[in-house]
């Protein structure tokens, strides 16, 4: 049987590439891309790959808002998501001390869950890249003394280089929230789910949006989450992400149909089952 193949955004050995292990097995085939809108393009390609795995939000940083933005113009199904515990370490090239570093170079959502740790050494300067793997694969690559980077327990292992200190961000249970996604003719339905992600405006008139709520929270629904976003072109107005969970699919469906006339421009992104936390 072919791998499975999956397009991470990052490279070898980030967090995009355990989540996609965690979640698909440890034999699958990671396809890197340097961006989310990249991992987009790459995911609609179905000669490339057979699915793709995104960050969406994270427990201490919060929301990565242009991901909401490229879900909703992707075309692309959520079909699943998983919480990732973040470890994140500062290392170096080996024989090196914290005292002995300029520079720590690392992606700005893993050096803002570290900042606190930083502050015992004013003498670092905090270098924004675009992936906490390739930080640390910098680092091998060029020989680069005096610096270091912030990333997992894999980089260390994949690039040889020595941890000066072990989870340093500032909360102890950060988790990332990552969506597993496909293609929608690639998506068989699923009889069986507890979550779903939607999005969808309002009209400006009074009580629009407090009168969705109100449908949720009388089918018993928790609204896990809502994220405004502006809608490209329009001043002002918002586009609401919301994450939904519930005991059974059909007080999603019985919500769906007392809020599809007072929700504009409503898409469903995904149904799924709420996904698990992987230590």
């Amino acid at each position: 049987m072919d791998k499975r193949r999956i397009v991470i955004q990052g490279v070898e050995g980030c967090f995009h590439h355990l989540a996609a292990n965690a979640y698909y097995g440890e034999d699958v085939e990671i396809i890197p891309a340097e961006n989310f809108a990249k991992l987009i393009d790459l995911v609609n390609d179905e000669s490339i790959c057979d699915g793709g795995i995104m960050a969406i939000e994270n427990s201490i940083a919060g929301s990565i808002l242009q991901n909401y933005g490229l879900l909703q113009d992707s075309g692309l199904i959520i079909e699943g998501e998983i919480y990732l515990r973040i470890k994140q370490n500062l290392m170096a090239l080996p024989g090196q001390k914290i005292e002995d570093l300029k520079e720590v170079h690392s992606h700005p959502m893993a050096i803002n869950q570290c900042r606190a740790f930083f502050r015992d050494y004013p003498q670092i300067r905090l270098v924004e890249t675009e992936d906490t793997a390739i930080s640390a694969r910098n680092i091998r690559e060029n020989e680069w003394l005096r610096i270091g980077a912030i990333a997992g327990d894999l980089p260390a292992e994949l690039y040889d280089l020595e941890i000066l200190a072990e989870q340093i961000e500032s909360i102890v249970n950060n988790q990332t929230r990552f969506f597993m996604l496909k293609r929608k003719k690639d998506v068989h339905p699923n009889g069986g789910y507890n979550k779903a992600s939607l999005y969808f405006s309002t009209s400006h008139q009074p009580g629009s949006l407090s009168y969705i709520l109100d449908c949720f929270a009388k089918e018993k629904i928790n609204l896990s989450k809502i994220q405004s976003h502006p809608i490209p072109g329009i001043n002002w107005e918002y586009f609401f992400h919301v994450d939904l969970e519930f005991e059974a699919p059909r007080q999603f469906k019985n919500a769906l149909q007392k809020i599809e006339e007072v929700a504009v421009k409503m898409r469903i992104l995904g149904t799924y089952n709420k996904g698990l936390v992987i230590r």
